[in-house]
């Protein structure tokens, strides 16, 4: 035992006493000795400090999530509303044929061109919700000029614009122009309201907003090419 080692037992034990008189209360103190092995080197593979990471808390399944949502959802959900096409490509060619055929007839400027292309129908087009005698005749008769020339002019406007293919795979599937009959009027574009207003009046517009709904003249052919209607009216 080397010197310096018995000089500090010495001095531990003065201290020792040296409480005890001063509390008279014993008091053991026990140090335990924590004995260091020698390092050794490790054959774990080091962890490097970035990869030290905590991991993220998960989200709760009980969580709204309307934030996320509402920053996905478009402000207007143009998938709600009828796809409006253009393009006769997309008609079937028996429907090209009677599309073509009413065309052709409304700007020849003839109604007797009309009554030729009505004909041809198994049966004769829808023109009113009433009676009527002959469907060429009341044409006339509801043309401006009495002659039917605004109604020709009517159907051609009707005939260039956008159309809808509805209730496909029903009974009802039609090809209707102007889409304008099927589509919701208070969602009209700018754009849509200037190819609009080439077939009817603003004076018009107000009333079919009031009413609800398109009541100007729309036409319908079937799948197979029959026309079903060229009329006007709720």
């Amino acid at each position: 035992m080397s010197r310096i080692y018995q000089t500090a037992v010495l001095a531990a034990g003065l201290l020792a006493g040296t409480a005890f008189a001063a509390t008279g209360v014993a008091k053991t103190v026990q140090v335990e000795t924590i004995p260091v092995a020698p390092s050794e080197p490790s054959n774990a593979p080091a962890i490097p400090a970035d990869d030290l990471t905590l991991p993220e808390a998960e989200e709760s399944e009980d969580a709204e999530p309307a934030a996320a949502e509402e920053a996905q959802t478009p402000a207007n959900d143009s998938a709600e509303l009828p796809q409006v096409l253009y393009s006769t490509s997309y008609l079937p060619k028996p429907v090209q044929r009677m599309q073509a055929q009413l065309k052709e007839a409304a700007l020849s400027g003839n109604m007797e061109r009309l009554r030729m292309v009505f004909e041809s129908n198994e049966l004769p087009p829808t023109v009113s919700f009433g009676h009527i005698d002959d469907p060429i005749d009341f044409l006339k008769e509801s043309s401006g000029d009495g002659e039917g020339f605004e109604i020709l002019a009517i159907l051609a406007d009707i005939m260039d614009a956008g159309f809808l293919h509805v209730d496909a795979g029903t009974p009802q599937e039609m090809y209707v122009w102007p889409y304008f009959a099927r589509y919701p009027l208070h969602d009209l574009t700018p754009d849509q309201k200037v190819e609009m207003f080439r077939i009817v009046t603003a004076g018009d517009y107000a009333e079919m907003k009031d009413f609800g709904a398109w009541t100007f003249y729309r036409v319908g052919i079937g799948p197979d090419g029959t026309l079903h209607y060229f009329v006007a009216g709720d």
